[in-house]
């Protein structure tokens, strides 16, 4: 069994997987009574890597998104970055954003400050809250990283991928000043060390002392985009969710890119219920040519590319 597969299974199982650094574990806050059947505490519609900028069809895929979201009446939508770039010719996008009527939030990815654009002007277009930032709602407290943050005298030219010293501290006691279970958004991954954050062990260990402090798991899930894959890591009892790109897949080729479009759009459905029992609800496609996998070779090759997104259940 591949160890992706082995980290799935153990997740729907209601496991969690204990590092052997660790040597510890914590239980969930919160258990349901057998059989009890309990209400959502939260439902959101969760999606990623629209890349409007590098796509022919953006609006279609996210209007799909969002009339489904208008029908589901979720206690709210969040994108995970790669969104669009603040161009007046990408003003549709904002538009059909903003027909969902209920609260909406955004990540900010490394792509959406192509040209040269800052988080200013990115988070002006698309009327976002800053940079980084929580919010609490129905019981949870949520965070949001800004992972395009460069490291202090860092000399890596590609894009940034960094959650500095400033942001890592304001994280910090934003953790401690909650009594909420907490989850996280960030565009890039902080459990995968394939073009994740630099800084991905420092945050993990941050988010597991900050669930030894509390004496139970403050910090439950942590969701993620930009790597246009579909996986689920379990770290010390924390689940890290990959959610796949809305648009198409992408592998590097003799120093360029191939892409692959999914067919349909994808995105995910999440609900969490009152015992801390999560539900992920994916979408299905096929690419172009009518494959549901696609061969990215070597490089990624714990993290298959498929047109999908993976139904999830799990304990949190």
């Amino acid at each position: 069994m591949k160890r992706r597969d082995f980290l799935a299974q153990a997740a729907i199982a209601g496991a969690s997987l204990i590092s052997p650094r660790s040597g510890y574990s914590l239980e969930p806050h919160r258990k349901s009574s057998a059989g009890q059947k309990n209400k959502a505490a939260i439902r959101f519609g969760i999606c990623a890597d629209l890349h409007q900028d590098l796509i022919s069809d953006g609006p279609s895929r996210l209007k799909a998104f969002i009339d489904e979201m208008n029908q589901m009446k979720p206690d709210f939508i969040i994108q995970m970055g790669d969104f669009c770039t603040p161009k007046e010719q990408n003003r549709e996008i904002v538009d059909i954003w903003n027909t969902f009527p209920g609260p909406k939030y955004h990540v900010i990815g490394n792509h959406d400050r192509d040209g040269g654009f800052t988080f200013e002007q990115v988070l002006s277009f698309w009327g976002a809250t800053a940079e980084h930032y929580s919010f609490d709602r129905n019981g949870y407290h949520f965070i949001v990283l800004n992972g395009n943050e460069r490291a202090p005298k860092e000399d890596y030219k590609g894009y940034a991928k960094s959650i500095g010293p400033e942001q890592r501290r304001w994280l910090k006691e934003d953790l401690a000043a909650t009594k909420l279970p907490v989850i996280v958004f960030c565009h890039q991954g902080i459990d995968n060390d394939m073009d994740g954050i630099h800084e991905g062990n420092h945050l993990r260990i941050i988010f597991e002392d900050a669930n030894r402090k509390a004496g139970f798991t403050k910090v439950r899930v942590v969701f993620s985009g930009h790597h246009h894959r579909d996986y689920l890591n379990v770290y010390n009892a924390i689940h890290y969710v990959q959610i796949n790109s809305i648009s198409y897949q992408f592998k590097h080729n003799n120093g360029g890119f191939d892409f692959a479009h999914c067919k349909d759009p994808l995105w995910a459905f999440v609900s969490i219920d009152e015992a801390g029992d999560v539900k992920l609800k994916g979408r299905r496609s096929v690419y172009e040519n009518g494959s549901e996998e696609w061969d990215n070779g070597p490089e990624f090759d714990e993290y298959p590319t498929v047109a999908h997104i993976s139904d999830r259940s799990f304990r949190v």
